[in-house]
């Protein structure tokens, strides 16, 4: 029988992977699910904790491979995905995997997972307010920011396609609500 799955999205800014690191230390039962990417790794970041930082040419070779539950090109040349193997890693674990996932991502989880999976949307307070998230991390130009806002309406016009949807205008109260979802979830 397979396991329960959370799965959580937003658009980028939202506060999704905040909301993730919150539950993975409030949470016991939870095992984060290592997303893979195409991308380069940011100063912060570790290599099999917070992605598998595959490159461009890694990640179209997975793809070949199949080795992919799922993925995206989410802007050009920017794959992200999660590898089959992230479900095997906690297989063997008394875990709930938890995806920290884009919009896509999530939903092509739910459809394969549909009894399974409880998809969560983590939604912003608005469209400005994602902007300013993103300005003030300092990591993109004007015109990535653009193509991120853009997309994020995108997203959000899909908010409905999900199992609960979450206003993250109030970070605690957020987190609390999504916490009581996934215990209600896990024990139903």
């Amino acid at each position: 029988m397979m396991k329960k799955l959370i799965v959580i999205s937003a658009p980028s800014g939202a506060g999704k992977t905040s909301v993730v690191h919150y539950l993975l230390n409030s949470m016991s039962e939870l095992s984060f699910s290592i997303s893979a990417c195409s991308r380069s790794k940011r100063e912060n970041e570790i290599d099999g904790e917070d992605y598998y930082f595959l490159g461009v040419e890694g990640f179209k070779q997975k793809i070949k491979a199949n080795a992919f539950l799922e993925w995206e090109e989410v802007y050009k040349n920017q794959f992200y995905g999660t590898l089959k193997s992230e479900l095997e890693r906690v297989s063997d674990q008394e875990k709930v995997l938890i995806f920290d996932v884009d919009v896509v991502g999530g939903l092509n989880i739910k459809k394969k997972y549909p009894q399974e999976c409880l998809a969560i949307f983590i939604m912003p307070p608005s469209v400005d307010a994602l902007r300013e998230r993103l300005r003030d991390r300092g990591s993109e130009s004007e015109a990535s920011l653009q193509v991120r806002i853009d997309n994020a309406e995108k997203e959000i016009s899909r908010n409905n396609e999900f199992d609960i949807v979450i206003l993250n205008d109030d970070f605690n109260f957020a987190c609390q609500e999504i916490k009581d979802a996934i215990i209600n979830f896990i024990n139903s």
